[in-house]
């Protein structure tokens, strides 16, 4: 039984004896995951996002939007937080800007009818 004992000991301090590289393989597939993320999933995003801003920003009369909750429209007028848009003829519906999900200048797709 001491003879056991005595093994358990030299094991239990052999393993404290490791590498310091053994906690970086342990932490590496993190890291590696985490920079997959980004690549494939952060950056493109905040590129969508800067490129969709830039086109809200740059919104002017005449321009076709859509919104948030499915809504497309002509603009009428822009301000620094609404847009009035037209989505009939004669309803004219007052929009925050920050639901605008797509701005199409004017002469921009032409539809398929």
């Amino acid at each position: 039984m001491i003879i056991t004992l005595a093994f358990a000991q030299a094991a239990g301090g052999a393993a404290a004896q490791t590498s310091p590289m053994a906690g970086f393989v342990g932490i590496a597939p993190f890291i590696l995951i985490f920079v997959a993320f980004y690549f494939l999933m952060i950056r493109p995003q905040q590129k969508r996002m800067k490129t969709l801003q830039a086109s809200i920003s740059s919104m002017k009369k005449n321009d076709t939007v859509v919104t948030a909750g499915g809504l497309v429209g002509k603009v009428v007028s822009v301000d620094d937080v609404y847009a009035n848009i037209e989505i009939a003829p004669t309803v004219k519906v007052k929009v925050v800007k920050a639901t605008i999900v797509e701005v199409q200048p004017l002469g921009g797709k032409p539809a398929n009818d």
